[in-house]
């Protein structure tokens, strides 16, 4: 399941790069595309992979291993929603319909695996249900606009930062900080302690900005003051711990530190698109690039070898592992570089992002194919 999910969520991508390049469809197609259709299915796996790791419980129930496809379902009927004017209503409901969905389904599991831990769960959990929460709550927001059209803007913008910075961001600032360390080979031994002290603030950070975004601007920049706490916070943990794994030319572990970055670089740019200095499409594209691609090609280079072979590691993982990070540093760099350019208004960088993301493909294809 996590390889197709691994391949299906770097296809969406890169298909939303090019539309960003050629600009063959509407912007919110594009981010859909990446969003909805290709990451919201991806996170669910990934989750369901790590939950029983972080409560040592039972891998997840057969049926349950349907519902990152029941998700990659909504995503595909979301996007199609906007490359088709007439399928709009119809297709953008039922996507979010399902979605929320899948979403409560996937929030009720953790709560029971957190319920039935053996001890106490690890707090990473914690991030995991939180930004489930946080993806019902943009899909309510979702289905709230056609009753709510005046607010339609409102609830739009509130949509885009729950999904952006509270799905996708608290999800990956939980994993991180547990992933990073692994690629380093190198345990974090104050990991949890920062793990349970970060979330509310986190928590906190992307309600206000969501929020204040939507209705009330002076709340976005106190919600993005609590955010940035949490990330540099982490940030400089790294960089007092694995200064010379976030270093290095090759490896998954530069790759992650520079999604980190892109995150925190993204942060302060979104104070740009709030006072309208810099464009809301560019924004999410360089969301996208600055941020998504360094953290799923690093997290796929680290896990999809166990992935694609699960149980004992051996000489093959090793090599597989090497072949899929060789430049991760160099890559992860075009990819923030390029994003943030694409956010202050050059999408024309979009093309260094490409051809890094090509490269990456072809590593991703060359171990498939030797499995």
């Amino acid at each position: 399941m996590l390889p197709v999910l691994v391949a299906a969520a770097v296809a969406c991508v890169a298909a939303s790069v090019a539309l960003i390049l050629f600009t063959v469809a509407a912007p919110a197609a594009a981010a859909h595309l990446a969003f909805a259709a290709g990451i919201m299915p991806l996170i669910f796996g990934a989750m369901m992979h790590f939950v029983p790791v972080l409560t040592r419980s039972r891998a997840p129930a057969q049926p349950l291993h349907f519902l990152p496809f029941a998700a990659s379902g909504a995503g595909l009927l979301a996007a199609g929603a906007f490359f088709l004017p007439e399928f709009f209503s119809a297709g953008s409901h039922a996507g979010a319909a399902l979605a929320l969905a899948t979403s409560i389904i996937m929030a009720a599991w953790i709560v029971r695996r957190a319920k039935a831990a053996l001890g106490a769960p690890h707090p990473c959990l914690h991030w995991y249900l939180a930004a489930v929460l946080c993806l019902a709550l943009a899909l309510v927001a979702a289905l709230a606009m056609s009753a709510l059209p005046g607010q339609r803007a409102a609830l739009r913008v509130f949509h885009l930062h729950l999904n952006t910075l509270g799905f996708i961001g608290l999800t990956a600032i939980g994993t991180l900080q547990v992933l990073l360390p692994t690629a380093a080979g190198r345990p974090d031994q104050k990991a949890g302690a920062r793990l349970r002290g970060d979330l509310p603030l986190a928590v906190a950070g992307v309600l206000l900005i969501a929020a204040g975004a939507a209705w009330l601007k002076p709340a976005a920049y106190a919600g993005m003051a609590l955010l940035l706490i949490a990330v540099v916070r982490l940030g400089t943990a790294w960089a007092a711990h694995f200064p010379n794994e976030m270093g290095r030319l090759h490896g998954a572990a530069p790759s992650l530190a520079l999604a980190l970055f892109g995150f925190a670089a993204l942060l302060f740019a979104g104070a740009g698109h709030a006072n309208g200095r810099l464009a809301g499409n560019d924004a999410i594209f360089g969301f996208v690039i600055a941020f998504l691609l360094p953290l799923v090609t690093g997290a796929a280079s680290q896990l999809l070898p166990l992935w694609l072979r699960p149980g004992v590691q051996t000489a093959w993982h090793h090599e597989a592992r090497t072949a899929m990070t060789r430049f991760g540093g160099v890559r992860g760099l075009a990819f923030v570089v390029a994003g943030l350019c694409v956010a202050l208004g050059w999408p024309v960088a979009a093309w260094a992002a490409a051809a890094a993301l090509a490269v990456f493909i072809g590593q991703l294809l060359r171990v498939a194919v030797r499995r």
